[in-house]
């Protein structure tokens, strides 16, 4: 890395920048990016909704593939904060797992019999997470046949909590009378519905996300780049602003609604999702090269 150059930290949603909606897999060109930051010693670490072995698989291998050398450490926390670990070129470590964070069994049982029995034409149960329940879109449906699946499903899964005595709320339906007897929220994406513990969050990712630096000895930068395709993205860059650190949030899916904020907001103009961020992470390779000196615009 050349020693002019600025060194951002990385804080980095999967599903949108990272990984294709449509086809839930990385560019060879992301992956190649990503090593490239992370051998230049900027700081990456994904800060995702998707589990473990989501990472592994379509991240993790990939990276090593591409050549991650053996002594350079990525960190992954997954399952909004409720689930995390490290890799490097030679492989993961131990998966740790908030368990008090974690949903009932009994409830994830109930939720997984659901979807057999009235969903599975467009939905499945992911059976990879270790805390949370996640439903997600089957990849041969369509994207608006889905959704309209996805609003009945979430109000069967809400309903579903009554039977084990859990309060939950849904995240963009609040409501009025709702108090801190609520535990649980349904959280619901273009692909997928999440149903999670209160404590889990983009925000609870960001300060792991800290931990892990600080855990393994690597200098927390000051200057930091969230990126994200969800207004819930947002609260990575809010957590760190209000820590103190100088963040700026790249919206990959800006038409949702860039809400104001007391930092930057970047965006890929005529680019979405995976090409945004490709755009975005092509651009910090650059500048790690002392070839570009901001990320204000795409490559």
């Amino acid at each position: 890395m050349n020693p002019s150059v600025s060194r951002f930290g990385l804080l980095l949603d999967v599903d949108g920048p990272i990984a294709s909606p449509v086809s839930r897999t990385v560019t060879p060109a992301v992956v190649r990016h990503l090593v490239s930051l992370a051998s230049a010693g900027w700081p990456v670490v994904f800060n995702t909704g998707r589990s473990d072995a989501f990472i592994r698989t379509q991240v993790m291998e990939p990276m090593i593939a591409a050549g991650l050398p053996g002594d350079v450490q990525v960190h992954a926390v997954c399952e909004k904060g409720a689930v995390w670990f490290t890799f490097d070129g030679t492989g993961p470590g131990a998966v740790q797992v908030d368990k008090a964070l974690a949903l009932p069994e009994p409830y994830a049982d109930a939720v997984r019999e659901l979807v057999t029995r009235k969903y599975a034409a467009h939905m499945f149960f992911d059976e990879t997470k270790l805390a949370m329940v996640s439903v997600e879109q089957n990849v041969d449906v369509a994207n608006a046949d889905y959704l309209t699946e996805q609003e009945t499903f979430d109000a069967d899964a809400l309903a579903l909590m009554s039977s084990f005595d859990m309060g939950v709320c849904r995240l963009d339906h609040h409501a009025p009378d709702s108090d801190d007897s609520v535990d649980y929220r349904i959280d619901p994406t273009i692909i997928s519905t999440d149903i999670e513990a209160l404590g889990v969050g983009k925000d609870l990712g960001a300060r792991r996300a800290l931990s892990l630096l600080e855990a393994a000895g690597t200098p927390v930068p000051r200057t930091w780049r969230t990126v994200g395709d969800s207004r819930t993205d947002y609260a990575m860059a809010d957590e760190l602003h209000t820590l103190g650190f100088d963040v700026a949030h790249v919206d990959v899916r800006p038409a949702d609604g860039v809400p104001a904020k007391p930092y930057p907001v970047l965006s890929a103009p005529g680019l979405i999702h995976d090409d945004a961020g490709e755009a975005f992470l092509a651009r910090w390779v650059a500048m790690a090269a002392g070839l570009a000196k901001d990320d204000a615009g795409v490559v």
